[in-house]
C-alpha cells in the first residue's frame, strides 16, 4: 500500500515496504509492484 504526507508542503507518496518517497502517486504504486525488500541495496 502506497502512504501520502505531507512534507514542505509538498505532497509525498511512500512504499510502506521500503520507505521511499515518490512526488508521483502513480510512481509510488509502480515502484511498491516490484518492491520485495525492507532495505533496497541502492539506498545505502
Amino acid at each position: 500500500m502506497v502512504t501520502q504526507v505531507e512534507r514542505d508542503n509538498v505532497t509525498w507518496h511512500t512504499c510502506e515496504t521500503c520507505g521511499l518517497m515518490f512526488d508521483d502517486k502513480d510512481d509510488a504504486k509502480e515502484h511498491e509492484k516490484r518492491c520485495d525488500e525492507e532495505s533496497p541495496s541502492y539506498i545505502q
